[in-house]
């Protein structure tokens, strides 16, 4: 698959917030990626972010910065698909946050965060768009695009989050060819503002399906052979990210991941789900873990995301705060819990629109040791078919955007941008 404009032809775009070390984001372009390269292999992709960013020493992608691209292409029929991800509520401040440097990401915060207009302005320059949701694109960059899909993206928070935003989120999607939504508060919240989009699995419910191969590859070399050669009884899969950080949340982790590791007589293995500011910290980690009397626990570093997915993959089950370590759990078949924390809406969400009957969805740190003991009592059947449904839920959900996408690139628009396909 090339990534590349030198292309005589308009390459297919896909876009998302994998122009940052996040292990949702990172995967969703590899699946979106494959999908399409299933249907057509000698397609042309450029995959593009907000920014311009190499992640390939991470198993992830070089992307393209969008504003060129719209500059470009702003009255071409090009054809944009969004890969995927909690994308209606990541406003601007956040998304030029999260594209930092993390050595530097303090230093911007402490600089701009106290003002709103500062913020704005430093977003606006990082950036490149006077957007209040950078990482949703819609007909007012590409007013002549032959089909611009998002697909199974997220917004639990949306309704209650800034009027404003909401506003110009709602009006882009209104432009957009095919959409489709990965949870049912998401679904809601568009149907009260009259849009329709069909559910559809997160893009992570796919890893084993199509990546299976590579995943197994990354389990019996490096990192994450040396887990499984330290843990010959198995281990747990365990994430929590940095605003778990302050000491009294720790010491509760720890005395539950105590006691879990004496109950179980698993190692706990702590992984980062995402390296970008405000996302994970292995400083955090370090701290936890000197608090446990628990002695097998190691500190897993490799950030590749198909390490991630092996890690993951091999465990005995995934605990933490993760939306995508709980997904990637649940693609393996494998006993998953989300760890509450002040923004758990997303996961409240995702678990209660898939999630099998009675599973454990997101609790109290208190309750972890209590919540993942019950998780690795269900049914591995059960657990298996749930993992087959979504994956094949995903793929069906797909197939639309990957019609529009196809059919699209093969010839001019003769219809309107604004006309939906249908179901």
């Amino acid at each position: 698959m090339a990534n590349s404009q030198t292309s005589s032809k308009r390459p297919i775009i896909i876009f998302g917030a994998f122009d940052r070390h996040n292990f949702g984001d990172m995967l969703f372009a590899q699946v979106v990626g494959r999908l399409l390269a299933e249907r057509a292999p000698e397609i042309d992709l450029l995959f593009a972010g907000c920014a311009q960013r190499d992640l390939r020493a991470y198993g992830g992608h070089c992307t393209t910065a969008l504003a060129p691209l719209a500059a470009r292409w702003r009255d071409d029929p090009i054809t944009l698909i969004h890969a995927g991800g909690e994308l209606l509520i990541c406003d601007a401040w956040e998304a030029a946050v999260m594209l930092a440097n993390p050595e530097d990401a303090q230093a911007h915060i402490a600089r701009y965060g106290s003002n709103p207009d500062d913020r704005r302005a430093w977003a606006r320059s990082i950036l490149g768009t006077e957007a209040l949701a950078p990482y949703v694109i819609g007909g007012e960059t590409f007013p002549h695009a032959a089909s611009i899909c998002f697909n199974a993206i997220g917004g639990a928070a949306l309704e209650s989050g800034d009027a404003a935003m909401r506003v110009e989120v709602l009006a882009k999607l209104r432009t957009s060819h095919v959409l489709t939504v990965r949870d049912a508060q998401t679904q809601a919240t568009l149907r009260a503002a009259g849009i329709e989009a069909p559910l559809v699995p997160d893009p992570a419910a796919m890893v084993a399906a199509l990546f299976d191969e590579r995943v197994e590859s990354h389990a019996i070399t490096g990192a994450v052979a040396d887990m499984r050669r330290t843990f010959a009884r198995g281990y747990l899969a365990v994430q929590f990210s940095a605003d778990f950080g302050d000491d009294a949340t720790l010491a509760r982790i720890a005395r539950q991941l105590d006691l879990l590791g004496e109950a179980s007589s698993l190692g706990i293995v702590l992984f980062r789900a995402g390296a970008a500011p405000w996302h994970d910290d292995i400083a955090v980690y370090e701290r936890m873990a000197r608090r446990m009397r628990h002695a097998a626990v190691r500190i897993f570093d490799s950030l590749d995301l198909w390490d991630i997915c092996a890690l993951i993959a091999k465990s005995e089950g995934f605990a933490g705060s993760s939306l995508h370590g709980r997904i990637v759990a649940t693609a393996y078949a494998l006993p998953r819990v989300n760890l509450q924390h002040a923004d758990s809406a997303k996961q409240r969400a995702y678990a209660s629109t898939w999630e099998i009957a009675n599973a454990p969805g997101v609790v109290p740190v208190e309750q972890l040791q209590a919540a993942m003991r019950e998780a690795m009592q269900a049914d591995r059947e059960a657990l298996r078919h749930q993992a087959s449904a979504l994956a094949q839920a995903h793929r069906a959900g797909f197939e639309r955007i990957a019609r529009s996408a196809l059919r699209t690139r093969s010839r001019t628009a003769t219809r309107s941008p604004r006309t939906p396909d249908k179901p």
